[in-house]
């Protein structure tokens, strides 16, 4: 059965290797875990100042992820948003269960607008933010504190 938990330790050696997974092996993107310290402490980057980290466990294992850092001026960043390729789609609803939770966590903490930077690869995942009211944005328009990472080609923001 599915779940939605918040972040704990000892998901992290999971987490890491599917997120790697996905960025390597799926989207042939060469970016390592050094390239990404935040998952080395979520805790620290995301478990604070109204933040979160969710993890979607199935059977006691971890199937997907989505993250929200505050960056102030009631405004958030949707990171690290990946689930495991046999867990995607409609039918099995894992994204669309991380993504309302991440948004009930908001409106709960009154931040008023997210945005998030992805791939160019991501295909579904625009199809997804899109059929999610999230709307694309020029990278000229983020919030001047938004945390752009090397591989963010496209971006969107959504409205609370």
């Amino acid at each position: 059965m599915l779940t939605i938990q918040d972040y704990k330790d000892e998901y992290q050696h999971e987490i890491i290797k599917m997120i790697l997974k996905i960025q390597q092996e799926e989207y042939n993107l060469s970016i390592t875990e050094k390239d990404q310290p935040d998952l080395v402490n979520i805790p620290a980057f995301y478990q604070q100042d109204n933040g979160n980290f969710w993890v979607a466990i199935d059977c006691g294992l971890v199937v997907g992820t989505i993250a929200l850092k505050n960056i102030g001026d009631e405004k958030a960043v949707l990171r690290k948003m990946f689930v495991k390729q046999e867990y995607r789609g409609k039918e099995k609803g894992v994204a669309k269960e991380l993504l309302s939770r991440l948004l009930d966590w908001a409106k709960q903490e009154h931040f008023r607008e997210i945005f998030l930077g992805t791939t160019l690869q991501f295909l579904a995942a625009h199809k997804f933010y899109e059929k999610n009211g999230f709307r694309e944005i020029k990278k000229e328009n983020l919030p001047v504190n938004f945390p752009v990472m090397e591989v963010d080609k496209k971006f969107y923001y959504y409205e609370l």
